[in-house]
């Protein structure tokens, strides 16, 4: 058989960088861009093993279940990790960052995620990078899920470490993902001897013998299909520009708190205040008497195309998400979520205002 997918060409030294030029003009960064082959777990993974070791005092915010998992690592490169844990129906203060400098002036690494979108909270990034770059802490963001959803700008806002993935509010692949560092960040990397090297997390391999010599040879073959659809959507994203694609997914979150609000019946937004919401992906807590489990089930009974899912873990009795992101980011999207949702909670005698 033939197909247009298979048989492609090899990709280009040249095609590469000009798809890491493209996503450096996402980001509005003048740092190296490194696009990684394989999902965001990838770089986040690597950055954290690049940048921390036995003598990193981390403080590690948790707003979600990623900044429980960077915390593992941390502790897993025998770094002092401080966590600072804040309650998932909300985000954290650049207050309550700097009270952790006050209380721990060590504290020489940040780990933050941007949004959540597990918990459909997102954290003020651009507050607490100031408060981070008063103190000369290395800053990594997690910003995989806001990229597309809401502004990413590691220059502004001091960020050294930022990770962003594809697959969630830019629409695209899954399997590619990047980072951009900062020259502080490559330097803390090359005095970490406990930094990976000759290994699929290196980072440090990546500078040494593609940026620094001019990004004329790749490493090992890329992952093709990726990189082009990788590709394909930064030109979707350029076509409709940035700013209109940030409007699409405030406008879904924005419709989706006020819909789950206007159906009553006990359900309503898990995160309390609206700034504190993603527009990634909303998160609704189910009502009282209900699970939330369940009624995902049955509002995918009739439609399993929905982005509808339940928390994961514990979270799967009371949260229900709706993942209004990429191509979902619409009104008619949010709209058959809800009306599926009321049909549910119907289903499971709530009563609930559908019109």
């Amino acid at each position: 058989m033939t197909n247009l997918l298979l048989d492609l060409p090899p990709l280009s030294a040249a095609r590469f960088a000009s798809i890491e030029d493209r996503v450096a003009r996402l980001l509005g960064t003048g740092q190296d861009v490194l696009v990684t082959q394989g999902e965001a777990l990838l770089p986040l993974e690597g950055a954290i093993r690049a940048a921390a070791g036995p003598g990193t005092t981390a403080l590690n915010v948790i707003t979600g279940p990623y900044g429980q998992t960077f915390g593992d690592w941390l502790r897993d490169c025998g770094a002092t990790v401080i966590d600072l844990t804040v309650p998932f129906h909300t985000a954290v203060t650049a207050e309550q960052v700097r009270d952790a400098f006050t209380e721990h002036p060590e504290i020489d690494f940040v780990s933050l995620v941007h949004a959540e979108a597990a918990t459909g909270n997102t954290n003020p990034v651009a507050a607490i990078g100031e408060v981070v770059r008063e103190h000369g802490a290395l800053f990594y963001l997690d910003a995989v899920a806001s990229v597309g959803a809401e502004p990413v700008l590691p220059d502004a806002w001091g960020v050294d470490l930022c990770v962003i993935g594809a697959q969630k509010a830019m629409g695209g692949p899954a399997g590619v993902s990047a980072v951009s560092v900062s020259e502080r960040a490559w330097a803390r990397m090359a005095a970490n001897p406990h930094a990976p090297r000759r290994s699929y997390l290196s980072l440090l391999d990546w500078k040494e013998r593609w940026i620094d010599g001019g990004r004329k040879a790749l490493l090992h073959a890329p992952a093709q299909l990726e990189m082009l659809a990788l590709e394909a959507c930064l030109e979707r994203i350029e076509a409709e520009g940035l700013d209109a694609v940030m409007a699409r997914h405030a406008s879904a979150a924005a419709t989706t708190r006020a819909g789950a609000s206007a159906l009553g019946g006990g359900i309503a937004p898990y995160v309390h205040d609206a700034a504190d919401a993603a527009p990634v992906a909303t998160t609704l807590r189910a009502p009282d008497g209900t699970t939330a489990s369940d009624l995902v089930a049955r509002a995918l009974a009739a439609d399993p195309e929905l982005p509808l899912a339940a928390g994961g873990g514990a979270l799967a009795r009371e949260m229900i998400r709706v993942n209004h992101y990429g191509p979902d980011a619409t009104r008619g999207t949010v709209r058959a979520c809800l009306a599926a949702l009321a049909t549910a909670l119907t289903d499971a005698g709530v009563r609930v205002d559908l019109a």
